[in-house]
């Protein structure tokens, strides 16, 4: 996919990205997230106290894969480095915007407020890697 197809697939519908991490121990940590894009990057919101809070705070690496599951199937998997900020005065309205996306116009701000409460991170994730491929089963 070219960088323009990416960001389409990225931004078409209600795509969930699946956010890899490392806990403590070493072991894999994946968990769901709802996002949206800021130019290049990946913005979405997360407690600090999770586990991929805590990861990207002291640490940063991550990897995320969004896909499409109908076929001929296809995805975007991204490496790179998130960095995360405590009472960013930007939350409450990405965290809006992100709401609308998944939720809907109507209850946009319900989801915005939710959160953006306290102990919330608005995290941008800056791509260092980008593999896409779409047809996969072409």
């Amino acid at each position: 996919m070219s960088a323009e197809e990416v960001r389409a697939f990225l931004l078409e519908g209600t795509r969930t990205g699946k956010l890899a991490s490392l806990m403590r121990d070493g072991s894999p940590h994946v968990i769901p997230i709802w996002f949206l894009l800021d130019g290049d990057d990946l913005v979405f919101t997360t407690g600090a106290e999770t586990v991929k809070g805590r990861h990207i705070l002291s640490d940063g690496r991550v990897s995320l894969c969004v896909d499409d599951e109908r076929a001929p199937y296809a995805f975007v998997h991204i490496r790179g480095g998130a960095r995360g900020t405590l009472d960013d005065p930007a939350l409450l309205d990405w965290a809006t915007r992100i709401g609308q996306r998944y939720m809907g116009s109507e209850r946009a701000r319900e989801y915005g407020e939710r959160n953006a409460a306290p102990g919330e991170l608005l995290v941008r994730l800056r791509p260092e890697r980008v593999i896409a491929q779409s047809g996969v089963a072409d």
